[in-house]
């Protein structure tokens, strides 16, 4: 309520009540001089917080806060409630009014802000053993990363990869799509190199001037491709993503692969991605505004992740808090959540779904996914015709899937340390090193004798042919240090640093040597990676990768 008016003032009210009005103004003005004097102050790092549009104002209100000339009677009687002043009493209080305004100015002189940037919480520490990379497999993409060589395609067995030394180039973490891999170094930088047809290497790779013809000059010994091909020297030859595609103080400290997506991990636990997903009926997009995205974005509603894992079309994201969100194609059931085909880019949202918040590892099959409790329980869920999620329900079904994560009985009490799958095949190791193995085996993707299988443990098909191992059964021999699982191929490193392999091998992708299938897991033997003790495997759709610790001189 307003309050009410007063008898008329005298005159000395009248001054007096001027004097206020007056200091008041001063003060108005005063207070506006200095907040845009504080933000004039600012650097170009310390941002300011408030809008352009509200600094507009104050400039507005800092002419309106004082008398105007000529005015001033005006302004008077609206701090003194209606009351008409006589002139000389507006005069006089101007007179009086001017050596405060001038002490106001002295004593509260605008002193610059300055504007503290929150602070990088970090949560994630980037590896920082160098590591030697070997590959095999098919190479007629540039998938292997041996540059435009003749020798860069059909690699039979392990080579150390020398675009990648370990004293210039460093690399610390690989990972390996369908037909593109992604690496990260120790000074901080993404490589990649393989199939950009979508976008999946992030970076530009137009070749303007053809294709390069390939190398002849050539000492690798045991390769036999006479094939006249070119290779994209941009595509073929391990490359860094510009860091200008990031902010500056950007921190990397893992990447992920998908057949046609790449993913990059920070420090503080944002992402950052680029490529494109694929559905049934060919590409479904990046995001719901864009089909390929073809340089590094940030995913902004992922917070303070500390993992990631990627199938052919999709990928989990596990936060420091124990959540797991998806995104990516979920025709298969392979999000964990149902995604209505008519609504089918609300998918390439993350989405937390229905899992406990206390998961501690995840991993992804071709079309299906895992993740580990705290407690030890496993839980799955996607494509399930080959029985690839360790679950009996379905399987056997060519459209068979899990729908929402379940647990998975079968792998109860095995304290899973790692798990990951290929198209219709999965692995895990155990925490005593076991090399568990279940799904398709039709193409020998388990490694194990089939004849040798309980009846109970393997589904037949319509012609009595074993065609699913439904019961995940250890690969004897591996004690195991880490698996992957390629398309229709697999991989171990055991504990003594040996490569083993076994599976589809028309490609060369098991490193064997041989287009023929290998049938049970076996070592792999070659100069290049006898005697050495390697960590880590990674399986794309046609080739293989592996890693060793490097000894630096």
């Amino acid at each position: 309520m307003r309050p009410p008016k007063s008898a008329p003032k005298t005159a000395a009210e009248s001054a007096a009540a001027t004097i206020k009005g007056k200091n008041a103004a001063a003060a108005t003005t005063e207070k506006a001089t200095a907040k845009t004097t504080t933000i004039k102050n600012l650097t170009d790092e310390q941002e300011v917080p408030a809008k352009p549009k509200t600094i507009r104002k104050q400039k507005k209100e800092k002419p309106a806060a004082a008398p105007k000339k000529g005015k001033t009677g005006d302004a008077l009687a609206s701090n003194t409630a209606g009351a008409a002043p006589e002139k000389s009493g507006k005069r006089k209080a101007e007179v009086v009014d001017e050596a405060p305004a001038r002490e106001l100015k002295k004593t509260r002189v605008a002193k610059p802000r300055v504007t503290k940037l929150k602070p990088k919480v970090v949560i994630n520490h980037a590896p920082t053993t160098r590591l030697n990379v070997y590959v095999c497999g098919e190479g007629s993409s540039g998938e292997l990363g041996l540059g435009y060589a003749k020798n860069a395609v059909d690699v039979k067995r392990p080579r150390l990869n020398a675009h990648l030394p370990a004293d210039s180039v460093g690399v610390v973490q690989i990972a390996v799509g369908g037909m593109h891999c992604v690496a990260l170094t120790s000074d901080n930088k993404i490589l990649t190199w393989g199939v950009n047809d979508q976008g999946a290497l992030g970076r530009d790779t137009a070749w303007d001037g053809g294709y390069k013809e390939i190398n002849e000059d050539s000492n690798e010994a045991d390769s036999d491709s006479d094939d006249d091909l070119s290779l994209n020297p941009h595509e073929s030859t391990p490359t860094a993503i510009p860091s200008e595609a990031f902010p500056e103080d950007t921190i990397f400290v893992e990447v992920a692969a998908g057949d046609s997506s790449s993913f990059a991990l920070t420090d503080d636990g944002q992402v950052y991605g680029w490529g494109t997903f694929r559905s049934n009926d060919g590409i479904l997009g990046f995001d719901a505004s864009h089909k390929l995205q073809l340089t590094p974005s940030l995913i902004s509603s992922l917070k303070k992740i500390k993992h990631l894992a990627c199938g052919d079309n999709h990928v989990l994201a596990l936060d420091n808090k124990g959540a797991v969100f998806s995104w990516g194609s979920g025709q298969q059931n392979q999000l964990g959540r149902r995604i209505i085909e008519r609504n089918r880019l609300n998918g390439l949202q993350p989405r937390e779904f229905g899992l406990p918040k206390d998961i501690v590892h995840i991993g992804c099959g071709a079309f299906h996914s895992f993740a580990v409790q705290q407690s030890g329980k496993v839980y799955a869920w996607g494509l399930n015709s080959f029985g690839e999620t360790g679950i009996r329900a379905g399987a056997g079904d060519d459209e068979a899937a899990i729908v929402h994560p379940t647990v998975v009985d079968s792998l109860s009490g095995k304290n899973i340390t790692q798990i990951c799958g290929g198209a219709h095949h999965s692995l895990a190791v155990a925490n005593d090193g076991e090399c568990l193995v279940w799904g398709r085996l039709d193409g020998y993707q388990t490694g194990l004798k089939i004849d040798n299988l309980p009846e109970e443990a393997v589904i037949k098909d319509e012609r009595g042919r074993p065609r699913i191992l439904i019961e995940p059964k250890p690969v004897p021999g591996i004690k195991a240090n880490a698996v992957a699982a390629g398309s229709d191929h697999s991989l171990a490193i055991d504990v003594d640093g040996r490569p083993w392999s076994w599976g589809f091998s028309a490609t060369y992708q098991t490193g064997q040597g041989t287009q023929y299938d290998i049938e049970v897991a076996t070592v792999i033997e070659n100069t290049a990676v006898r005697g050495k003790r390697l960590n880590w495997a990674g399986a794309g759709g046609q080739f293989s990768v592996f890693t060793e610790p490097a000894t630096l001189v």
